[in-house]
């Protein structure tokens, strides 16, 4: 199966006031076209600076990252944002939608930046949106919507432009239960239907629970892998569980 996502004993060092803190301690792992991968630990883990390393929002200190058979780690800062426009779809916990843009064209910038023709922005957009449910918001600004909303917007922001990979940092950490749930609802909608391949870090074990398999991080290093299998949503939120207990962790730090 194609990898999408390759990392190879990834570190990370912060140098502060001569003392080093290694945030990755040799992380490696792959994502296959087509997983949806959630990454675990509690703060200070690791977990969100692996992400953000990914996501070329940081710099690894040594290690490499493919994404798409192309290496993030050796390529300029102008290739570096042409990349992310192109490979790479983000949906972030404060949904970082534009408020003077209105729903539709929050969609159609992503589009619009890699110089897809109006005709076919629109009709792309209409389609995405018509999939997750949002058509009746699109003329809407985000101040005039709710939060589950806005977090679906930002869904369909992300795959639009069908990226490589979607990266998701705590998509559900300033949302309610009921569109908490519609938002997975949604990611897995775009894992099983639309083919995305998905990486998510989230301190929520009903949250991971969706996803296909799960990285638990600890002090920079990958503790454990647990991969759902056959296993139903309620079973393997029981292994996660249970992988959490096992860390030593206090159930705040995943509930």
């Amino acid at each position: 199966m194609e990898k999408v996502l390759i990392a190879k004993d990834l570190v990370k060092q912060y140098v502060t006031k001569g003392h080093i803190t290694n945030a990755l301690n040799g992380i490696s792992f792959d994502v296959c076209r087509g997983e949806y991968v959630g990454i675990m630990g509690a703060s200070g883990s690791g977990k969100s600076t692996l992400l953000n390393c990914i996501a070329t929002i940081d710099q690894v200190t040594s290690g490499n990252i493919y994404i798409a058979g192309k290496d993030i780690t050796t390529i300029s800062e102008n290739q570096l944002s042409a990349f992310r426009r192109e490979q790479l779809g983000f949906i972030f916990q404060d949904f970082n939608l534009l408020d003077t843009l209105n729903c539709k064209d929050n969609i159609a910038l992503a589009l619009s930046i890699l110089g897809e023709k109006p005709r076919l922005i629109s009709k792309k957009v209409n389609e995405i949106a018509n999939e997750l449910g949002i058509t009746q918001i699109l003329k809407k600004y985000p101040y005039e919507i709710s939060g589950g909303q806005k977090q679906r917007v930002a869904c369909a922001r992300a795959i639009v432009t069908e990226p490589s990979l979607i990266l998701a940092d705590e998509p559900t950490g300033a949302l309610d239960s009921k569109s908490a749930f519609m938002l997975l609802d949604n990611l897995e909608y775009l894992n099983d239907q639309k083919g995305a391949t998905i990486v998510m870090v989230t301190h929520d074990a009903f949250t991971a629970s969706h996803c296909g398999r799960i990285l638990f991080i600890q002090d920079g290093r990958i503790f454990y892998e647990l991969y759902r299998g056959d296993s139903d949503r309620k079973a393997f939120f029981q292994k996660i569980m249970k992988v959490v207990s096992d860390m030593g962790g206090d159930n705040d730090h995943v509930l």
